[in-house]
């Protein structure tokens, strides 16, 4: 069995697809993913599920879900039940190959690492195959509590952290030109990440689009300036200094010549 929680949760047995539609099992099953092999107390489960206001009956009812989902998970000839009873709660066995979140973030750590080393290719790959696992918000935009909201804010901001890697990759391969249009993408969906507008600034630059990149650096400080109260960052700054000062030498260049 394979979970997919990149995207709306799925289980996924060879070519069946399962797919649950009772939001409240569909929560259990969450929360017992995203605390993959690790105990989840009955008491955790009830506030992930009901949140504030559980019913009088919430331990019963939490008791038929979770039975509900080893029926589910419960596959022919196999005699243990990925979900396990464990004081004080219960406990979902997998295999961390099987549950798409988790290679995510292995590919990430393997990406990074290779890009450390300047193997850019081979790290691109890693990036490209770890995001290519995403279908959509994570979990499906289920309403979950203090657990599932701390593992959605960690894998974005890994998931942000692994389009910026993707990027510099690209970028240390040469390829700026088809960045440009991909980096003012991520710009507007995360206007206040300072590592797209110095990239953007660098890729404009390398394409020969100096007046623009120095646009970007404009709009980033506007931007930061107006929403958080905040100039540039130390990169940002170097970024624009290193445009100019290149732009300089080129004009002492020319004034020699001449």
């Amino acid at each position: 069995m394979k979970y997919q929680a990149l995207g709306p949760i799925r289980l996924i047995d060879g070519d069946t697809v399962h797919v649950i539609r009772a939001q409240k099992m569909e929560i259990a099953l969450a929360v017992l993913l995203v605390r993959a092999n690790q105990i989840v107390s009955t008491k955790e489960l009830i506030g992930e599920i009901w949140d504030e206001s559980p019913p009088l009956r919430a331990v019963p009812a939490l008791h038929v879900y979770i039975s509900q989902l080893r029926k589910l998970l419960l596959r022919p000839g196999v005699r243990e039940n990925p979900i396990v009873t464990q004081a004080p709660g219960y406990l979902l066995r997998v295999d961390p190959e099987d549950v798409d979140y988790l290679v995510f973030q292995d590919l990430v750590r393997s990406g990074r690492t290779l890009l450390m080393r300047d193997r850019c290719e081979e790290a691109l790959a890693r990036f490209e195959r770890a995001l290519g696992l995403w279908c959509g918000p994570m979990l499906g935009g289920l309403t979950l509590g203090p657990i599932g909201r701390s593992l959605l804010t960690r894998v974005e901001e890994i998931r942000v952290e692994c389009l910026e890697m993707q990027v510099e990759a690209k970028l240390m391969l040469g390829r700026h030109r088809e960045l440009v249009s991909v980096l003012y993408g991520l710009i507007n969906d995360h206007p206040f990440n300072e590592v797209f507008y110095e990239q953007l600034m660098r890729a404009l630059h390398s394409s020969g689009r100096r007046a623009d990149a120095l646009r970007v650096y404009r709009m980033a400080w506007e931007t930061l300036d107006r929403e958080l109260g905040l100039e540039p960052g130390f990169k940002l700054r170097e970024a624009q200094r290193t445009i100019l000062a290149r732009d300089t030498g080129r004009v002492r260049v020319r004034a020699d010549v001449r």
